[in-house]
C-alpha cells in the first residue's frame, strides 16, 4: 500500500512540476515575443504601417502560444482523469449512433401481403 501512495505522490509531484515549468516556459516566451516586438517598433522610427504589422504579429504569436498551452494542458488533465478512473462514463449515445452489440432490438415487422389502397383525389 505504501508503494501505491508513494507512486501517486510522485506522479502528482511530477505533474505539478510539468505544469509549473510549462507555464514558466510560456510566460518567458511571451515576454520574449513582446520584447522583440517593442524593440522592432522602437527601431522603426514612426513607420505606422509596419508598426501595425509587427504588433499584430506579436499579438497573434502570444495568443496562439498561450491558447495552445492551455488547450494541451486541458486535454492532458482530462485524459489523466479518465485514465485514473475519476471521470464519469457517458451513458448516453450520440444521436444517430448505432446501438451497442448487446442491446435487445425489437423484432422486425413482416411486410403485409396486400399493398395499401390508393387514394383518389
Amino acid at each position: 500500500m505504501k508503494r501505491d501512495m508513494a507512486g501517486t505522490a510522485g506522479a502528482l509531484a511530477l505533474e505539478r512540476d510539468r505544469a509549473r515549468f510549462g507555464l514558466i516556459a510560456v510566460v518567458f516566451s511571451n515576454l520574449a515575443i513582446v520584447g522583440v516586438a517593442l524593440f522592432g517598433v522602437w527601431r522603426l522610427d514612426g513607420d505606422k504601417a509596419v508598426m501595425v504589422g509587427v504588433l499584430a504579429s506579436a499579438f497573434t504569436a502570444v495568443s496562439s502560444m498561450t491558447t495552445a498551452y492551455l488547450g494541451i494542458k486541458a486535454v492532458s488533465n482530462t485524459a489523466q482523469s479518465f485514465a485514473m478512473g475519476d471521470g464519469e462514463p457517458r451513458n448516453q449515445s450520440a444521436p444517430g449512433a448505432s446501438p451497442p452489440a448487446d442491446a435487445v432490438l425489437p423484432a422486425p415487422v413482416p411486410p403485409s401481403a396486400t399493398p395499401p389502397e390508393q387514394r383518389v383525389p
